[in-house]
């Protein structure tokens, strides 16, 4: 997702219909992030020699549960429903942390990373399209932006680019979320 700004679609309704996305798809991204982060604790959480790791992926786990609720809470007050998609997105996110959590620590590190890049740069558009309209929520999307950069350079700090077949694997994981995003603002 590109930088720029969206310009404001025309028409009655317009604005309120983009912030609707712009919330679906939030919420839905902060859900799968608890999810992805559920699913790895679940596997390497109990396993000898992955403390370290494990209390890494709660404290993470605890930053993404309060921007979802944080998502919950402007869903409610402003009367958007979550993504249909969501029963989906929880299954496929948690499915995606076990999984690169099976692979072990680097690639759960890899699946942070190419996870925290994409929201990066998605957070990084909102924010720009929402500061002249809507910035309060446009500097809380900057701060979420920022935690979820934290993650992605504690990620890339533990090893996440040495994980086996790291390029494949990111890239997928990138493609994927990307089309989750496009999926959840419509749907």
């Amino acid at each position: 997702m590109s930088d720029k700004p969206i310009p404001p679609r025309p028409g009655q309704g317009a604005v309120a219909a983009r912030l609707a996305e712009i919330l679906r798809v939030d919420h839905a991204g902060e859900m799968a992030a608890v999810q992805i982060y559920r699913g790895q604790r679940a596997v390497l959480g109990g396993s000898k020699g992955h403390e370290r790791i494990s209390g890494q992926l709660a404290e993470m786990e605890g930053h993404e549960a309060v921007h979802l609720a944080r998502f919950d809470a402007l869903l409610t007050d402003h009367g958007v429903r979550p993504t249909a998609m969501t029963p989906v997105w929880r299954l496929a996110a948690f499915a995606l942390g076990a999984g690169t959590a099976l692979l072990g620590e680097k690639a759960a590190h890899a699946c942070t990373e190419a996870v925290e890049d994409v929201i990066e740069q998605h957070y990084a558009g909102q924010v720009a399209e929402l500061k002249g309209r809507e910035p309060a929520l446009a500097a809380e999307l900057s701060k979420f932006r920022d935690e979820e950069l934290a993650h992605r350079d504690h990620a890339v700090a533990e090893g996440a680019r040495e994980a086996p077949g790291y390029p494949i694997l990111a890239a997928v994981i990138r493609a994927g979320c990307k089309a989750a995003i496009k999926i959840s603002e419509k749907l």
